[in-house]
């Protein structure tokens, strides 16, 4: 080992997903939206003047944060932006959790949880979801240095109440929680009512899914005006300038359209009940998504085989060598078109 390797950092990474770039392949594997980001923000992008990019953006992100802050009926001064809902999440790490108590989340979830814990030196357990893949809420009365779950949960797709949310909240009024609420646009029911309540809550969620726009790596976070201010306070330590002049404007013109959104979320909810019908009736066990994906498993063709399958004819699905869930592939819902050519596909591999 050279003399400098002994001061390095040392960190497991987190693996994302595959990102394919093959013509004409159908990619149903990291839970993009696939359908395309308002029209608002294609006349935007269109119109930029792109002399605005020799400035330096508002460090405050004051437009969107008062464009989110109206959508989600809370004052400015409890809006956070940042790049994409991992920016968030990381810099929620860095803040909140500086306990000597672990943090808590669950056994089955992100796995850019454990990778941020030990990055950032903080202690953590894993609380095991129980049989059927639920958080259960009393599991999370106890000591600890904080709080962080997703709802719905991924890769389970499964959402609690928000009854069952608040209880978990009220139970740790001495730590911070943060609900990670990525997909909750899919049916699930938001936190955000709760954040008037509770001083202690953060909801975290982001542009990527229900927006259509991963590309562009928007997130936002709410919460007690108390909480807000901490953030800023890291986030300014380090980068005050973390949302490019393009997002900001685009992320505006995003918050902007109800309609699309509503209209966009509909077709994807309804495209993912008809495949929960049809992947049972190809014999698949599915869990109840409120998700924009599904999380399936079939008693006979193991998920390993049928990714590898999928992927020789550029169909692409989320496969995870993991324990209690190296049975089970992740299948984002994409249009009608690419999840006909999916079943399809099962259709000719189960007949052979």
């Amino acid at each position: 080992m050279r003399g400098w390797e002994a001061k390095v950092r040392r960190v497991t990474p987190y693996t994302p997903g595959d990102q394919p770039n093959r013509q004409k392949m159908i990619k149903l594997n990291t839970n993009e939206n696939p359908y395309p980001p308002a029209p608002g923000v294609e006349k935007a992008l269109q119109q930029f003047d792109t002399g605005r990019l020799r400035l330096y953006p508002d460090p405050a992100a004051s437009g969107l944060v008062e464009a989110l802050a109206a959508y989600c009926q809370v004052r400015p001064d409890q809006v956070f932006v940042g790049v994409g809902s991992d920016d968030v999440l990381a810099l929620a790490f860095m803040t909140f959790f500086n306990s000597e108590k672990p943090i808590l989340f669950p056994d089955i979830t992100y796995s850019f949880y454990p990778v941020w814990a030990e990055e950032f030196r903080i202690p953590y357990e894993t609380v095991p979801l129980d049989a059927q893949f639920r958080i259960v809420k009393e599991d999370y009365n106890r000591e600890n240095g904080g709080v962080i779950f997703p709802n719905p949960n991924a890769p389970t797709s499964l959402a609690l109440g928000l009854s069952e949310v608040e209880e978990i909240v009220r139970q740790n009024r001495d730590s911070v929680v943060i609900v990670d609420e990525a997909y909750v646009d899919f049916g699930a029911e938001s936190a955000l009512k709760l954040v008037d309540q509770y001083d202690n809550l953060l909801v975290v969620q982001t542009f990527s899914k229900s927006r259509s726009m991963a590309g562009m790596r928007i997130g936002f976070a709410v919460g007690s005006p108390l909480l807000i201010r901490y953030l800023n306070d890291v986030k300014y330590s380090f980068n005050s300038y973390t949302m490019s002049q393009v997002a900001l404007c685009l992320g505006v013109e995003a918050v902007k359209d109800e309609a699309y959104f509503q209209e966009t979320t509909a077709k994807i909810i309804s495209t993912r009940e008809r495949a929960k019908n049809v992947m049972a009736e190809l014999g698949f066990s599915c869990l109840d998504s409120k998700a924009n994906f599904l999380f399936v498993t079939h008693p006979a063709y193991p998920a390993k085989e049928l990714y590898e399958a999928l992927k020789k004819e550029d169909i692409y699905v989320r496969y995870f060598a993991a324990p209690r869930i190296d049975h089970y592939l992740r299948v984002t819902i994409g249009t009608d078109e690419e999840m006909e050519a999916l079943y399809d596909f099962f259709r000719r591999y189960m007949a052979r």
